[in-house]
């Protein structure tokens, strides 16, 4: 029958993805040693891990059981949400990120940063009004680097918020997690967004918001060769990577 250490190992086992790690010595440490000797060592290492895994538990069953709850536990989501086409990513309408930018949230929010993952000749095409070109892994992870604010949000998006947004933004999210292992759930970017289908959708009903005001697609006769050339730079991070963060869910 199965202990509640025993739960809490198999726990943290399933968290080695976010570099938690069990700690339970190992059979071939402890063969040459007396009874007691081990009970002793044994005891020694399973006190911090399996206090780690309860802390952990409890996190992971708010994270779990209440979705207001931004990804560190502290508060609740600062924006309304809409149900988008990623479940497990909390995305936001065009009118509720024009709002942002004209200040209506700013008693909850200290401030905010758009991240698009277009590549740059659909950038320059037309943007959002302060965004920040970002599609590349190495550029999001710089903002890891980067000095943090209370209460600071981060908007992802692409052309649709189909494929590269939502891609870079649990990338964002599983690295955070690895930076900060150490203190879960603490996070350098505890609230993100996703702008529910992207510039487009936004274009179509913000347009005044761009600078300059045009929509310029992925998909564009003038920029065949640009659009290979900035697809094949975006992929260049390993399969293994890729596969290895797939899995990973961003609540948590």
């Amino acid at each position: 029958m199965a202990t509640d250490d025993d739960e809490c190992y198999q726990m943290i086992s399933d968290m080695e993805p976010f570099g938690f790690k069990a700690t339970k010595p190992k059979a071939d440490t402890i063969s040459f040693m007396t009874p007691g000797a081990k009970r002793s060592l044994t005891k020694y290492h399973q006190g911090d891990s399996v206090k780690a895994c309860r802390d952990l538990k409890t996190v992971v069953n708010k994270l779990t059981l209440n979705e207001d709850l931004i990804a560190d536990c502290s508060r609740t989501y600062s924006l309304p949400s809409v149900a988008g086409k990623h479940q497990d990513l909390k995305s936001i309408s065009p009118q509720t990120l024009s709002d942002v930018i004209d200040g209506r949230y700013k008693n909850v929010i200290n401030s905010y940063r758009i991240i698009d993952c277009r590549y740059p000749y659909e950038f320059e095409g037309g943007h959002i009004e302060g965004a920040e070109n970002r599609y590349l892994h190495a550029s999001i992870l710089e903002l890891l680097q980067q000095s943090t604010a209370e209460k600071q949000i981060l908007v992802f998006h692409c052309e649709f918020s189909s494929e590269r947004g939502p891609k870079m933004m649990r990338f964002l999210r599983s690295k955070d997690r690895e930076l900060n292992k150490e203190n879960y759930p603490a996070l350098n970017y505890p609230e993100v967004y996703l702008l529910d289908e992207g510039y487009k959708s936004f274009f179509n009903e913000k347009s005044m918001y761009c600078d300059p005001i045009n929509y310029k697609p992925m998909i564009h006769y003038e920029h065949s060769s640009d659009l290979r050339h900035f697809r094949a730079k975006s992929k260049s991070w390993t399969a293994g990577e890729k596969r290895r963060h797939a899995k990973r869910s961003i609540r948590l």
